[in-house]
């Protein structure tokens, strides 16, 4: 006898395998030609994410500076090296440079949101049949009916999905020249938690294709 797996039943095990997955992919990325090898020498690495929400701030920079240190790279984070009245108006080139050399930084690390998209969209229901031939509802129309109306249809809803493309850029600290870069999508992350315990380790991948970290 052939088993029939209804909808529901496959929607939900739907959202429960891509409830489980990433939500951020690399879109796509560069680095310098020249860049590669001098990029595996760097020892210590400014990170600046450019957000006016410090708690976003603080989150993905102490994500991004922990895969930092995991391969030995002294991380060196905005929130914690500049004052918050730093950012209130913009430095000079010549300070800002200046404060990140004090740090020691060989590397400088940014990220910043480019782009946000909404979407909303409509998610049909799902209809029912399932004529078995057993119990109790099937001793008259009305006793069929009660038990069964319930489970004909399950009705369907609106969802907004959530779009964020983010660019990372690494720069070279003292010739302050790009050495790669990459852009991102991430969608409905569900909040910064979830956000930062993805995209770090995206990005640390992607280095590693593109031959700027060592595998």
């Amino acid at each position: 006898m052939k088993k029939y797996v209804t909808p529901l039943i496959v929607v939900t095990a739907y959202l429960l395998l891509t409830a489980c997955g990433s939500s951020t992919r690399i879109t796509g990325s560069w680095k310098a030609p020249e860049a590669a090898s001098q990029v595996k020498d760097y020892k210590s690495v400014f990170i600046a994410s450019f957000s006016r929400n410090m708690e976003v701030r603080t989150k993905l920079e102490n994500a991004l500076a922990a895969e930092a240190e995991k391969r030995n790279i002294k991380a060196i984070k905005s929130t914690t090296w500049f004052s918050p009245d730093f950012y209130e108006k913009l430095p000079e080139k010549d300070a800002l440079m200046a404060r990140i050399a004090e740090a020691g930084a060989d590397a400088i690390l940014t990220v910043s949101l480019i782009n946000k998209e909404s979407e909303t969209r409509y998610v049909p229901g799902s209809a029912r049949y399932a004529p078995m031939p057993a119990f109790r509802w099937y001793g008259g129309f009305y006793s069929y009916y009660s038990y069964w109306r319930p489970m004909f249809y399950d009705p369907g809803y609106y969802v907004t999905d959530k779009t964020y493309f983010l660019e990372t850029n690494l720069y070279d600290a003292a010739s302050e020249n790009l050495i790669w870069s990459a852009q991102s999508e991430t969608v409905n992350p569900g909040g910064i938690d979830n956000f930062v315990r993805d995209y770090p380790q995206k990005l640390v991948e992607q280095m590693e294709m593109d031959g700027i970290l060592k595998p």
